[in-house]
């Protein structure tokens, strides 16, 4: 007989704890990787011109990012339940913060980031079916004073978002298997041009401790790492993830918090090593602005065939990560409902396959929506400030549940407590406040999104 989680009011749920220590990590892994470790490059060195700041700023990254690991890891062990965010949030704040998260997620946050990552893919995939590509329209209406269109890349994406959706139906092994795979075949691909790269004859060699270079006029040393370093840390996205399948992990207080380190460890190595092989391979100059930087690399180290058999690493990387975040996501809005602040239905767990398909469906059907609808980037960009803000709350709330609940069983204490926490939320409050200046009207939008949801959570709280 497999385990059964229970949700915070102690009723069965009927969700197989099937994930070991192994798929959360390769989880954590997928999340994360998708095209940003092969195109973000280019415009951290447009910022900031100079190899060891380069370098020195995804090593900085992924400090921070196991610092929220590490945070995280403690209120997953705490609430082994399904949910992540809004569990930590509902717990720390009361229902109502719980339920913007989640309401947000749904709206924007999750599925806009599935309809964007499927688009991406959708776009790849053009490069080598060109009936699929975002260049080639298959339907145009004009709508007023707007114009919506449907590209080959979003025909694409729906179709990418309904098979990996149907195999999460399937259950939670059909999932967890499909991603790891996925998954695995992308380690793969980076550690083999990452050793390749280094051992072959470098066309450059980058001057790590070169003096730092003259900026742009009118940007200082501190705006320029901020840009840099908001680059690598958005690369980083999605390290979370696992935290919203811990009601489906066998023994969470244990393989949560080594899931979320160790995946993040493993994230963090793999991009030094990719962007130590980027600067080998080419100068600044030609990195700057760059988007398509590991294909640049790969065809200035190994000519030609690397650069077309590194497209299909990036494709399948992309699934992969789409594949990941399907999963994890989907797992957000079974918990709302069953408090009562969500559509009742997507609290049913489906009784033979064991996995919470309304949920699913309702989240990948919106995704695929976003992604036809073409608006999914400027809503996406709307919620980026809200989602900082709430990852802030959610590291803070460690802080607060220790306060609020001294005596509740802490199975894993966050490693260096209190100055990692306090780091970590440091880090998304300067982060917090460089996109409120950076893009102001895209903030304050992306809170009126999140406002939406108070007359919504009044309309739940009165039914329930």
């Amino acid at each position: 007989m497999p385990d059964i989680s229970t949700t915070s009011e102690g009723q069965n749920s009927a969700l197989v704890r099937a994930l070991t220590t192994w798929d959360g990590t390769l989880l954590t892994i997928g999340s994360i990787v998708g095209t940003g470790v092969f195109m973000t490059t280019g415009d951290m060195v447009a910022a900031f011109p100079h190899a060891g700041a380069i370098l020195g700023v995804w090593i900085v990254a992924g400090l921070l990012t196991l610092a929220g690991a590490l945070t995280y890891g403690e209120l997953g062990a705490m609430y082994p339940q399904a949910g992540g965010l809004y569990v930590f949030l509902r717990e720390a704040y009361g229902p109502l913060w719980g339920f913007l998260y989640g309401w947000s997620g749904f709206l924007v946050i999750m599925s806009g980031g599935v309809a964007a990552i499927a688009v991406g893919f959708g776009e790849v995939l053009g490069g080598f079916l060109p009936w699929f590509s975002g260049q080639r329209h298959y339907a145009s209406i004009e709508l007023g004073g707007w114009t919506w269109t449907l590209s080959g890349a979003q025909i694409a994406a729906a179709l990418a978002i309904l098979l990996l959706t149907a195999i999460n139906h399937l259950g939670v092994e059909e999932g967890k298997k499909t991603q790891n795979v996925l998954t695995l075949i992308k380690i793969g691909s980076i550690v083999a041009l990452g050793l390749a790269g280094l051992f072959v004859a470098a066309p450059t060699t980058p001057k790590f401790f070169a003096a730092i270079p003259a900026l742009g006029e009118g940007r200082g040393l501190l705006a320029a790492i901020g840009v840099a370093m908001i680059s690598a840390l958005w690369t980083f996205d999605g390290w979370y993830g696992i935290t919203f399948s811990a009601g489906e992990m066998k023994d969470p207080s244990r393989s949560l918090p080594r899931s979320l380190f160790a995946g993040t460890l493993i994230v963090s190595l793999l991009y030094l090593l990719a962007n130590w092989v980027y600067l080998r391979a080419l100068p600044l100059e030609s990195l700057a602005g760059t988007t398509q930087v590991a294909a640049a690399a790969a065809q200035a180290l190994f000519g030609d065939g690397a650069a077309r058999l590194l497209g299909v690493a990036i494709l399948i990387s992309t699934l992969g990560c789409l594949a990941s975040t399907i999963l994890y996501s989907s797992r957000l809005y079974h918990p709302m409902a069953q408090d009562g602040l969500f559509f009742r239905s997507l609290a049913k767990i489906d009784p033979v396959r064991k996995v919470p398909v309304a949920g699913l469906w309702a989240s990948s059907l919106w995704g695929i929506v976003l992604a036809l609808s073409g608006t999914f980037a400027q809503l996406y960009t709307y919620v980026v400030f809200a989602s900082v803000v709430f990852h802030a709350a959610t590291g803070f709330a460690l802080f607060v549940l220790r306060k609020k609940h001294p005596n509740l069983p802490r199975p894993y204490r966050a490693w260096g407590y209190p100055w990692v926490p306090a780091l970590f939320v440091l880090a998304s409050l300067v982060l917090v406040v460089n996109t409120l200046i950076e893009k102001p009207v895209e903030s304050l939008a992306g809170l009126g999104l999140v406002a939406l949801g108070l007359p919504a959570y009044a309309m739940w709280r009165r039914q329930k």
